[in-house]
C-alpha cells in the first residue's frame, strides 16, 4: 500500500519503489543502493533513493498517527463506521485532522459552555434557518444560567460557530482561499526601528504568499522572533465570510441572519487563526526545505573542495596584536613544530618573523602555505609572498577557516591534541583543511562550517538528518583510506558509524594496519551486512589483491577474475589498461544478480581505480590593494572566490571582511531559476563592483560582461 503512494507522489515506478523499499527495510544504506544495487532498483540515483526513504519515513508516521486517533476515538466510545472508514482511507494529514477535529478532546470552550446551559436544541433550530421569530425561541432557553433572550442566542452562535469551525467543508473552502490569495504580511514595531534596522526591508512589507521566497520568509519570522516586526499570512476578511455565508445560509430568515453572525464570528475567531497557524507551519516547512537543500548543495561543494593531497605544509593562524600561529605538518599531516611570529603591528617584528617563516621553509621542505581567511589573512598572504619572494615550489593557499575555531575547542581536538593550545590546533586545521578538505571537515558539525543561510531558524533535525546524509554521500563517493582515515571520517562511511569506526581504528593500530578488505571481518561487531554495505567505499593502497584499491565491490571479484582469465591476463594487469579493457565483452558476464549497468561501472572502474573526483587545489591570488571595503570604487573589476550560494544570488570574497553579493539577475545575461545552474562553491571568478554601500558594510557586484 505504500508503495503504492509513494509511486504515485514521487513518479518512480512501483516495482522500482518496492524494491528499494525493500534493500532499505534490510538495511541498506543510499551509498550502497545506489552504486551496487542498480540492478535492483533500474538505476535509481542517490537523490531518487533518499527521496523514497524520506516519503516512506512520512508515511510511517502518517499511519501511527491514525492510530493513535482511532485509539481516541474507541476510548471515547465513538463506534462511527463511515468515520473510521474515511479515516483510514485519507492519507492526507489536513483531511484526517480536520475529520477528526469535532472528536479531539479539548478544553472548556464558549460552544461547550453553551451546550451544558441546554442551548444545542436552539442552535439547531436556528441551523435549520426556517424560524423568523428567534427572540421568541429563546425565550423558552431562559434559566438561572441564561438570564435572558440575547445570551441564549449569544450561546446558539457560538455553538453554531463551532459546528463551522469543526466542519471539513469549511476548512476546506477557507484552505483553498489561502491557498491561492495568502499574502504575508510584515510591520515594524515602531519602537524597535534602529534595533532592528539590518531588517528594514521588511518594515512596512506584503507579498503574496505563494510568491515569497524562503530567504525573505525566515528573515521575517526571524525579525518577529527577535521583537522586530509584527507578522501574519491572511486573507480578504469579506472574502472568506462570504464563502461561508454561500455554504451555510440557506434562508433569508432571521435565523439565518443569526447563522450569518455565526459564521462571521467563526471565520473570525476560530478558522482564520487556526487555517493561519496551518499556513504559517507549512510554509515554514517548505522554506526550511529550501533553504537546507540550498545549505546541503553548498556543504556537498565544500566537501569536494580539490586536496592539495600529501605534500608538507605550514599553516598559520593570522592574527595583529596575539601574533599569528604557526605549525608545520609532514605530508600526512602530523604536526612537526609550532611558534608564533609578529609580524603586524602592534610589534610589527618583520626581520625576525620573516626569518622564521623562510628558514623552517627550509628545514621542512615545506611545499605548500596554508593562511587562514579571517582577520589579518590579507595582510599575512602579503608578508609570506615577500617573505618567499622569488623561491620556487613553494605556493601560498588561503584557505576558508569557517568553523576551525570550534574545531579546536571541541572534545575531537582535545582528544586528538590533549597537550597543544588551542590555537595551534586551529593553525593544524587550517593546513589540514588545505591537504584534504573532507577528511578535516566532517570533524566539525556541519551547521558551523559557514555556507548556508538561517540554519539556526529552520528545522533542526531535518537539518541536521540532511547535512549528515551529504557528509555520507561525499565520504562515499571519494572513498576512504582504511588504514589512514580518522574515526571521524570512517563513521560517515555506508554501513560502518560511530561505534564501528572506533573498533576499525582499534583493530588497526594494534595490527598495524590492514592488508586486505577481507581482514575487515575480523573486527570486533563487524559482521556480513557490515561488511556488505561498506567494503566497496574503503581502499588499502598497495594490496596484495589490487581490487582491494578501487570501488569495485568484493561481490563482484569472481567477474572480474573471469575476466582476466578469459584474456589471459592476470587481474593486476586490466588495472589502468584500456587496451585491455576495451577487448571485454560485458555481455558475456551478464547474470541474475549482476546486469548492465554494475558490468559498466567495474570497467569504468578498472580503468581508472580509485580516481579521486576532486582534482586538485589550485593557488589564487586577490588584487593588490583591495584589502578593505574602503578600499573598493564603483567599476572595478576584480577577483573573487565565492563562498555561498543562495537562492538569490552568490555570495563573493573579493578579499576584505565583507562578502559582496552578485544577484542573480547579475550573474549571466539570461534567465536562471538558481545561481547554481552556473556557479559552485569555491569558484574562482572575476567580478565588477557595481555599488559599496559603506554604512551598511554591502557591496553588489556583477558578472554580466565582465
Amino acid at each position: 500500500m505504500l508503495e503504492k503512494l509513494i509511486h504515485k507522489t514521487l513518479s518512480i515506478s512501483e516495482k522500482q519503489v518496492s524494491a528499494t523499499v525493500k534493500l532499505l527495510e534490510e538495511g541498506a544504506t543510499i551509498p550502497f543502493i545506489s552504486r551496487y544495487r542498480k540492478e535492483v532498483t533500474g538505476s535509481l540515483d542517490e537523490t531518487e533513493v533518499a527521496a523514497i526513504q524520506g516519503e516512506l519515513k512520512r508515511l510511517k508516521d502518517l499511519v501511527k498517527r491514525k492510530e493513535t486517533i482511532l485509539k481516541s476515538l474507541e476510548e471515547q466510545g465513538i463506534d462511527d463506521k463511515d468515520l473510521i472508514r474515511k479515516i483510514n482511507g485519507s492519507w492526507d494529514s489536513s483531511e484526517i485532522e480536520d475529520l477528526y477535529l469535532p472528536h479531539k478532546p479539548k478544553r472548556k470552550t464558549r460552544a461547550t459552555k453553551a451546550k451544558e446551559r441546554g442551548l444545542e436544541p436552539l442552535a439547531k433550530i436556528l441551523m435549520a434557518q426556517n424560524e423568523n421569530n428567534v427572540e421568541q425561541r429563546a425565550r423558552k432557553f431562559i434559566n438561572a444560567e441564561v438570564p435572558d433572550t440575547e445570551a441564549a442566542l449569544q450561546g446558539a452562535r457560538d455553538i453554531i460557530a463551532e459546528w463551522i469551525n469543526e466542519s471539513p467543508i469549511a476548512r476546506n473552502a477557507i484552505r483553498k482561499l489561502f491557498e491561492r490569495r495568502a499574502v504575508v504580511t510584515a510591520k515594524v514595531i515602531e519602537k524597535k526601528k534602529e534595533e532592528g534596522a539590518k531588517y528594514r526591508d521588511y518594515f512596512d512589507f506584503s507579498e503574496p504568499l505563494h510568491k515569497c521566497p524562503s530567504h525573505r520568509l525566515l528573515a521575517m519570522r526571524r525579525a518577529e522572533q527577535e521583537g522586530i516586526l509584527r507578522f501574519s499570512i491572511s486573507i480578504d476578511e469579506e472574502t472568506a465570510i462570504d464563502k461561508l455565508d454561500r455554504i451555510f445560509v440557506k434562508n433569508n430568515t432571521a435565523a439565518g441572519d443569526e447563522v450569518y453572525t455565526a459564521a462571521k464570528d467563526a471565520y473570525k475567531r476560530l478558522l482564520s487563526p487556526s487555517i493561519e497557524t496551518e499556513f504559517r507551519s507549512s510554509s515554514k516547512e517548505l522554506a526550511d526545505k529550501e533553504a537546507i537543500a540550498v545549505f546541503s548543495e553548498n556543504l556537498r561543494q565544500l566537501l569536494l573542495a580539490a586536496p592539495l593531497g600529501q605534500k608538507a605544509t605550514m599553516a598559520i593562524d593570522p592574527g595583529f596584536r596575539t601574533g599569528c600561529k604557526l605549525v608545520c605538518l609532514d605530508e600526512h599531516g602530523n604536526l612537526l613544530e609550532s611558534t608564533t611570529i609578529f609580524p603586524h603591528p602592534p610589534q610589527s617584528r618583520i626581520g625576525s618573523s620573516s626569518d622564521t617563516v623562510y628558514n623552517l621553509v627550509l628545514q621542512h621542505d615545506i611545499k605548500a602555505i596554508a593562511i587562514g581567511n579571517g582577520t589579518a589573512g590579507r595582510e599575512t598572504e602579503r608578508f609570506v609572498k615577500l617573505t618567499l619572494g622569488k623561491k620556487k615550489g613553494v605556493d601560498v593557499f588561503m584557505v576558508n577557516e569557517a568553523g576551525a575555531s570550534i574545531y579546536s575547542a571541541s572534545d575531537v581536538a582535545r582528544k586528538e591534541f590533549p597537550d597543544l593550545d588551542l590555537t595551534v590546533r586551529g593553525s593544524i586545521s587550517i593546513g589540514r583543511r588545505l591537504m584534504d578538505p573532507l577528511a578535516e571537515l566532517v570533524k566539525i558539525d556541519a551547521k558551523s562550517i559557514g555556507v548556508g543561510q538561517y540554519q539556526h531558524d529552520v528545522d533542526q533535525l531535518m537539518l541536521k538528518d540532511s547535512l549528515d546524509q551529504v557528509v555520507s554521500s561525499v565520504v562515499n563517493q571519494v572513498g576512504v583510506n582504511l588504514n589512514t582515515a580518522s574515526q571521524h571520517l570512517l563513521k560517515y562511511v555506508s554501513g560502518i558509524g560511530p561505534k564501528l569506526a572506533e573498533n576499525i581504528t582499534k583493530y588497526r593500530n594494534e595490527n598495524e594496519g590492514f592488508t586486505s578488505r577481507s581482514e575487515l571481518k575480523k573486527v570486533k561487531g563487524l559482521g556480513a551486512k557490515a561488511f556488505e554495505q561498506s567494503a566497496g567505499f574503503l581502499r588499502i593502497k598497495n594490496a596484495e589483491n589490487p581490487l582491494d584499491n578501487s570501488a569495485v565491490h568484493p561481490e563482484s571479484y569472481g567477474i572480474v577474475k573471469k575476466m582476466a582469465k578469459d584474456l589471459k591476463q592476470p587481474v593486476s594487469e586490466l588495472i589502468e589498461n584500456k587496451n585491455l579493457t576495451r577487448n571485454i565483452n560485458i555481455n558475456n558476464y551478464i547474470n541474475d544478480k549482476f546486469g548492465l549497468p554494475t558490468l559498466k561501472d567495474i570497467v569504468k572502474e578498472l580503468e581508472k581505480p580509485g580516481l579521486d573526483p576532486r582534482g586538485n587545489a589550485e593557488v589564487f591570488s586577490f588584487s593588490e590593494g583591495i584589502n578593505e571595503i574602503y578600499d573598493l570604487k564603483e567599476g572595478m573589476v576584480v577577483p573573487g572566490i565565492i563562498t555561498n550560494l543562495t537562492k538569490f544570488g552568490a555570495f563573493v570574497d573579493v578579499g576584505i571582511k565583507e562578502n559582496g553579493l552578485v544577484h542573480i539577475s547579475q550573474i549571466v545575461n539570461r534567465f536562471i531559476k538558481d545561481p547554481a545552474e552556473v556557479l559552485k562553491l569555491d569558484q574562482k571568478v572575476m567580478v565588477k563592483i557595481v555599488a559599496v554601500d559603506i554604512d551598511r558594510k554591502r557591496v553588489q557586484l556583477s558578472m554580466k560582461d565582465v
